[in-house]
């Protein structure tokens, strides 16, 4: 759903403060998170750790199996500043609140059997490094930045982090996966605003495209799957895959990792790499196979039951230099036939556009956040923004030069349909998005009632000067006393 703007300023730093705890808060596990189902104990009081690793007095909460410290609480402060975020009128209290509500659906997860397997998270923590890796230059920058003694104790923190994560969102989407709404109850949710409260939609419009790819020639794909063939037979005589990987695959999420991806049935994957990856012996490194990426080949390091532990290496057939002219020629001709009168930008998109998602759309970008056709100007992609935002209109871009990880090298012409200026929530206008408005507030008020109901029986501690914290939940348990 589209973000809106609100006049509360509790709203927006609640809503702030949610998405980058998410993102940035570390938990710290009184017991090792496990990813087998776990029996139900007589006591759920906490079992602290006899290491060392956290002094007691750091300790500012526990909530059931987890901790809260008091370091956590710093870390997530510091985050937010560095997002931008003011935190004057952020409280310690609200983000130990916040970093207690996460714990308790983790705690409750387990209990609840909800399972995240290793694979799962292995897979996200190699796809965040690689996007610190490119961010920042090295696995050594990223270790420098987040302050970390070294790269293995900065994954096996990750690790924690998307644990959590995971545990947390899987709980709460069972907590409200039966809740629906009612168009009677959209009216009703619509209805208690005065007009001067109502919530503001910001300013947004509506895009469409062109593209066209320039012809690999048979030739090109040809030499491209004999170049991993070579590449094969290398490893076969000795040579490292995992170093292949890094030097010449062009996969940016996982080239830097020597190739690996954890690899289920579940796995958002495309068809054919699966299919190889489940086709390959252990050990075994398959061959070429084309994907709308391009050409793979897979390693298959492990296997263990409906789990892989793959490596891969990705090459992209060269696009010569003539094929990159004639596209270039063909999308200047189409854009001279739309901005001449003699064809509609949708009826060019409909007939020349070489990208089928949008083609029999007229070209029209679809936002994947609210998988409408409206894109919020201040949640839009930078790199959508910057093609577009200058244009009037009805106005077409000049061809634009585009190399997309997915698709690879393409030429597009873009224009804006539609504008919708910033505005106060209207029923007729904005009848989807007050509905998920007021989906989001009964999915609220259904997780509060399970907070309450589960806080009377998970053990919490509040130590020393947060005990005298005015939190939003009732973590001191006032109301059973």
């Amino acid at each position: 759903m589209t973000l809106l703007k609100t006049r509360s300023m509790k709203f927006i730093n609640k809503a702030a403060l949610v998405l980058l705890l998410v993102v940035f808060g570390k938990p710290a596990m009184a017991q090792e998170i496990i990813t087998e189902p776990v029996k139900q104990q007589d006591s759920v009081k906490p079992k602290l750790p006899q290491t060392g690793r956290f002094k007691i007095d750091g300790v500012v909460s526990v909530v059931g199996d987890f901790v809260v410290l008091e370091s956590d609480i710093d870390f997530s402060l510091i985050e937010l500043q560095q997002q931008g975020i003011p935190t004057a009128e952020i409280t310690r209290c609200q983000i130990l609140g916040k970093l207690m509500e996460d714990r308790m659906y983790a705690h409750h997860a387990i209990q609840d059997s909800i399972i995240v397997t290793d694979a799962e998270i292995n897979a996200e923590v190699a796809s965040r490094m690689d996007f610190f890796v490119e961010r920042l230059g090295s696995e050594k920058k990223v270790v420098e930045y987040f302050k970390k003694r070294d790269l293995e104790t900065l994954k096996a923190d990750l690790f924690d982090i998307f644990k959590m994560q995971q545990l947390t969102e899987r709980m709460r989407k069972k907590i409200v996966e039966e809740v629906e709404i009612t168009p009677e109850e959209v009216r009703q949710f619509y209805t208690k605003f005065k007009p001067e409260e109502r919530p503001v939609f910001g300013a947004e419009m509506e895009v469409a495209q062109i593209v066209i790819k320039p012809e690999i020639s048979d030739a090109a794909k040809e030499e491209t799957r004999e170049r991993l063939r070579q590449i094969k037979k290398d490893v076969q005589a000795g040579s490292s895959f995992y170093s292949k990987a890094v030097l010449y695959s062009e996969d940016r999420g996982s080239g830097s990792s020597g190739g690996y991806i954890p690899v289920n049935r579940k796995s958002k994957l495309v068809k054919e790499f699966k299919e190889a990856a489940f086709s390959t012996s252990e050990g075994e490194i398959s061959e070429p196979f084309e994907t709308e990426y391009g050409f793979h080949i897979i390693y298959v390091e492990k296997v263990r039951g409906q789990e892989l532990d793959v490596r891969h290496i990705l090459l992209k057939p060269r696009v010569s230099d003539d094929a990159k002219r004639k596209a270039l020629e063909k999308i200047a001709l189409i854009r001279q036939r739309i901005v001449s009168g003699e064809i509609s930008f949708a009826e060019a998109a409909r007939n020349e556009s070489m990208e089928k998602e949008t083609r029999q759309s007229g070209g029209q970008l679809i936002n994947p956040y609210t998988l409408d056709t409206r894109f919020e100007l201040t949640k839009m992609d930078p790199s959508i923004y910057n093609d577009v935002s200058n244009l009037k209109d009805n106005e077409v871009s000049k061809p634009i030069e585009s190399d997309d990880p997915r698709y690879g090298l393409s030429f597009k012409l873009m224009t804006v349909t539609n504008r919708y200026e910033e505005h106060p929530a209207d029923y007729a206008r904005d009848y989807t998005k007050i509905k998920d408005l007021a989906l989001q507030e009964k999915q609220m008020k259904e997780i509060e009632k399970w907070s309450a109901s589960k806080i009377k029986d998970t053990y919490i501690k509040v130590n020393g000067e947060y005990e005298a914290c005015d939190f939003a939940i009732d973590w001191l348990k006032k109301s059973t006393r």
